[in-house]
């Protein structure tokens, strides 16, 4: 959506790029009993050596190759944890052990921003040769490394990997409003339901959220407008 808004992507070929990688990414998830995990964690918590623990329960099972990793760094001290069931189980009833203090199963169908969504990759990596795409006309950064989308090639490279990889969603914030100090905030506008993107952004940076409004959308108001 971000990309489309900065003019590097065309709006009907992107929407087909997500129907691609949406099917794909659901019959990668109908291959293995999965799901994701939402953590809010104590400073002592250590996300990894959970996730670790979590492999060698599932190992001692007879899962081979589990998978249990962060998959969305979402702000200090909350993580979601994605991979085999057993492993996220296994986490919930063990949370107080690694200092978690609240656990919640997400109601999706699969471990997203895993490895366990490795066959989704080549849909998607094909169906991006076939797409042009632009050099960003505003800055748009990737949850992949947080940095700032760079070229054409860039893109799609990153557009694939985001498939497997952590959402560095804490580190964007980090990154979208580094400025110098004294240096005034911009205005940051959330548009549409729900204000979770400025929940999230509140708990980053304290300083930034200040200039947050949201701006909600309903039918009403698109009606009144037609």
């Amino acid at each position: 959506a971000a990309l489309v808004f900065a003019g590097a992507l065309d709006f009907a070929q992107a929407l087909y790029a997500v129907k691609v990688r949406a099917e794909a990414m659901q019959k990668a998830s109908e291959a293995v009993p999965s799901g994701m995990l939402s953590v809010i964690g104590r400073p002592a918590a250590n996300y990894k050596f959970a996730c670790l623990e979590a492999r060698k329960h599932c190992e001692s099972l007879g899962i081979e190759n589990p998978v249990c990793e962060i998959s969305n760094y979402l702000f200090p001290d909350s993580r979601v944890i994605a991979g085999h069931l057993q492993a996220l189980e296994y986490l919930q009833e063990n949370a107080r052990k690694y200092y978690f203090t609240r656990t919640k199963m997400l109601p999706v169908s699969g471990a997203f921003h895993t490895r366990l969504m490795e066959p989704a990759v080549e849909p998607l990596a094909e169906v991006l040769k076939s797409i042009e795409i632009q050099k960003p006309l505003i800055c748009v950064y990737s949850n992949v490394d947080s940095k700032k989308y760079m070229h054409s090639d860039h893109i799609k490279k990153l557009l694939v990997k985001q498939v497997v990889s952590p959402v560095m969603w804490e580190q964007t914030m980090h990154s979208v409003y580094e400025r110098k100090q004294r240096t005034e905030f911009p205005y940051t506008y959330e548009v549409g339901p729900g204000k979770q993107l400025g929940a999230i952004l509140k708990k980053c940076n304290l300083k930034a959220w200040r200039q947050y409004e949201h701006v909600d959308v309903s039918e009403d108001e698109e009606a009144a407008e037609t």
